[in-house]
C-alpha cells in the first residue's frame, strides 16, 4: 500500500511538472520556445551514445583487466584516447559519417553521437578495469574453487564488483557529455559547419550573441533533466550499488532502500516482465542444449575440426582486407597531409604543451585540495550525499560556453591574473568531477566493519587519515585522477579560446593551436601536428606515473579477507 501511494505522489508530481512547464513557457522569449524540443534531440544523442558507451566500458575494462597482452596495449590506447580533445576526433567523425552520408541529416547525427560517445567511454572503461583488478584475492580463489569460469564467472564475480563504479562514471559520463555537448551539436572543420538541433547549439549560439536570458533558460533546462535523472535514475541506482561493497564479516545490516527502486520492482512484477524473461531464459536453453550436443559431438571428429579451422581461416580473409583496406586509405591520407610544408605555427608546439601542462598541474593541485575532503564528507554522510550529490552533478553538468559570462566578467577584469588564470579555473571544471566521484566511489566501498575496528582502536585525526582513509581510496584516486587529466586535456580546448560577444579571448596554449586550427585554418596538418604532441606527452605520463600507480594500487592497496 506503501508503494502505491509513493507510486500515485509520483505520477501526480510529473503532471503538476507538465503544467507548470506549460505555464512557464509562456513567459519564455520567442527563441527559447523550442527548448523542450531541444532537448529531447540532445538527450536521444546522449542516451544513445551512453548505450555504445557503457557496452564498450564493459568489454574494454574487462579485456584490459584479465588478459596481460591487452593490458600492455589497449590501457595506453585508452589513455591516450580519453585525453585527446572532443576536437580531435572532429576528422574521424567528418570522414566516417558525415562524408559517407554525403553531409545528410543521419550522417551528421551519427557524427554527433559518435563524438559524445568520446567524452562518455573512457572513464567508464578505467572504472572497470579498476574494479576488476582490485577483486581481493580470496574472493578469486573462492570463485575458482567454486567452478566459477566463463560466463558465470563474470556475471557472479567480475560484473558485481564493477557496478559501484559503473554506476558513479556513468553519473560523471552524462555530466561530461553534457559538458562537451555544444562541441558535439556543431562540428566544425574550417569553413565546414554542420548544426545540429539541441540544448548544446542553442547554449553556443546564444553565448556568442551575448544572450544571458537564452542562457539562463537553456541552463534551467539542463538542470531540471539532471535534477529528474539524479532522482528517478542515479539516486535508486546508487542506493543499490551498496549491496556490491565488501565487508569483512557478515553483518546484520542492510543497505538502505530506495522507494523508486522498490516502484520499479513492483512495475516489472506487474508488466509480467520478469515471467516473460524467464519465458525466454527457459526457450534460449530448450533450443541451446541439443546445439551444444551436436557441436561436442562434431567437435570430437577431426574432419569437423578441420573443416571449423578452414571456416575461420576464411573469415579472417575479408577482415583482414578491410583492416588493410582501411590502413591503406589512412596511410595514404596522412602521407598527403604531411607533404605539405609544416605551417609556421608549428614551432611553437613544444612550448604550448608546456604551457598547457603547467595550467593542468595547477588545476589538479587545487582539484585535490578540495575533492578529497569533500569525498569522505559525502561518502561518509547519507544524508549530507542526498543533498550535495545532485548540485554537484547539475555543477558537472553545466558546459563550459555557459561560464564564459562569468569567467571574462569576473576573472579578466576584475582579478589577477587575467586569462591564464581564467583558462585554470576552466580546466578545474574539466577535471575536478572525475576525481571526485571516483573518491565518492571508493569512500563507499571501505568496509564499514573495518572502519569500525579502526575506531575501536581509538585511531583518528591524522592517523585516522593516514591508515585507513588514503589507502583505502588510493586505486580510486589513480582512476579519478587519469581520467581527470583526461578531462583536463580536453577542457584546454574551451579553457584556452572563448568566443563571447564576438570578441576571442584566448591563452596561449596547445588547446588554443588546435582551436585555431580546426575553426580559423581548417589545417589538418596542424591538427595532427598538435595532437601527436600531445599523445606523446600523454604516453610518457602514462608510461612513468599512471601504469606504476596502478600496479602498486594492485598490489599493495587492495582489500584482503
Amino acid at each position: 500500500m506503501n508503494r502505491l501511494k509513493f507510486g500515485l505522489m509520483i505520477l501526480i508530481a510529473f503532471i503538476l511538472l507538465l503544467l507548470a512547464l506549460r505555464y512557464i513557457m509562456g513567459y519564455m522569449p520567442r527563441e527559447a520556445r523550442n527548448l523542450p524540443f531541444f532537448a529531447f534531440c540532445s538527450f536521444s544523442r546522449m542516451l544513445v551514445a551512453y548505450i555504445f558507451a557503457f557496452i564498450f566500458a564493459i568489454a574494454y575494462g574487462y579485456a584490459s583487466a584479465t588478459r596481460k597482452w591487452a593490458e600492455k596495449t589497449l590501457l595506453p590506447a585508452l589513455d591516450i584516447l580519453q585525453s585527446v580533445p572532443v576536437l580531435g576526433f572532429f576528422p574521424v567523425a567528418v570522414l566516417l559519417f558525415i562524408s559517407v552520408f554525403k553531409g545528410e541529416r543521419f550522417g551528421i547525427e551519427l557524427a554527433s553521437i559518435f563524438l559524445i560517445f568520446t567524452s562518455q567511454a573512457w572513464n567508464m572503461a578505467f572504472g572497470v578495469y579498476e574494479s576488476i583488478i582490485t577483486i581481493p584475492k580470496d574472493l578469486r580463489r573462492a570463485s575458482a574453487a567454486y567452478g566459477l569460469k566463463g560466463w558465470l564467472r563474470f556475471k557472479r564475480l567480475f560484473l558485481p564488483a564493477c557496478a559501484p563504479k559503473l554506476i558513479y562514471n556513468s553519473m560523471m559520463s552524462w555530466a561530461g557529455g553534457w559538458y562537451f555537448l555544444m562541441a558535439c551539436e556543431i562540428i566544425s572543420l574550417g569553413s565546414i559547419r554542420h548544426r545540429l538541433p539541441g540544448l548544446g547549439s542553442f547554449l553556443l549560439l546564444s553565448s556568442a550573441k551575448g544572450r544571458f536570458d537564452l542562457i539562463l533558460w537553456s541552463l534551467m533546462v539542463l538542470i531540471l533533466i539532471i535534477v529528474a535523472l539524479d532522482t528517478l535514475v542515479w539516486r535508486p541506482l546508487s542506493l543499490w550499488a551498496n549491496k556490491f561493497t565488501y565487508q569483512m564479516t557478515a553483518t546484520g545490516e542492510t543497505a538502505p532502500q530506495s522507494p523508486l527502486l522498490s516502484l520499479y520492482k513492483d512495475i516489472i512484477i506487474f508488466l509480467r516482465l520478469d515471467y516473460i524473461e524467464i519465458k525466454f531464459l527457459k526457450l534460449a536453453g530448450i533450443i541451446d542444449r541439443p546445439i551444444k550436443k551436436l557441436y561436442s559431438r562434431l567437435k570430437g571428429w577431426a574432419f569437423w575440426q578441420s573443416l571449423v579451422k578452414g571456416i575461420k581461416a576464411v573469415a579472417l580473409i575479408p577482415i583482414c582486407g578491410g583492416a588493410i583496406y582501411v590502413a591503406y586509405w589512412v596511410t595514404i591520407g596522412l602521407m598527403n597531409i604531411f607533404s605539405r610544408p609544416f605551417p609556421a605555427e608549428a614551432k611553437f608546439i613544444p612550448l604550448a604543451i608546456l604551457a598547457s601542462f603547467a595550467r593542468l598541474s595547477a588545476a589538479y593541485i587545487l582539484c585535490l585540495a578540495w575533492t578529497i575532503p569533500m569525498a569522505v564528507l559525502i561518502g561518509k554522510n547519507e544524508r549530507l550525499s542526498k543533498v550535495l550529490t545532485p548540485l554537484i552533478q547539475i555543477a558537472a553538468s553545466i558546459p563550459a560556453t555557459a561560464l564564459f559570462p562569468l569567467i571574462v566578467v569576473v576573472v579578466i577584469h576584475y582579478l589577477w591574473g587575467g586569462m591564464d588564470l581564467a583558462s585554470i579555473l576552466l580546466v578545474l571544471t574539466g577535471m575536478q568531477w572525475y576525481v571526485l566521484f571516483n573518491l565518492i566511489a571508493g569512500v563507499r566501498s571501505i568496509p564499514a566493519d573495518l572502519d569500525q575496528a579502526v575506531k575501536s582502536f581509538g585511531v583518528s585525526g591524522w592517523n585516522y587519515w593516514k591508515r585507513l582513509i588514503l589507502p583505502a581510496i588510493f586505486p580510486s584516486l589513480v582512476t579519478g585522477s587519469i581520467t581527470g587529466w583526461g578531462g583536463g586535456w580536453n577542457a584546454l580546448i574551451v579553457s584556452e579560446y572563448l568566443f563571447f560577444r564576438g570578441k576571442t579571448h584566448t591563452a596561449f596554449g596547445i588547446g588554443m593551436l588546435l582551436d585555431k586550427a580546426t575553426y580559423e585554418m581548417g589545417d589538418s596538418l596542424m591538427i595532427l601536428l598538435s595532437l601527436t604532441g600531445m599523445i606523446l606527452t600523454i604516453v610518457i605520463m602514462n608510461r612513468f606515473v599512471w601504469r606504476r600507480l596502478y600496479e602498486k594500487a594492485a598490489t599493495k592497496y587492495v582489500i584482503e579477507f
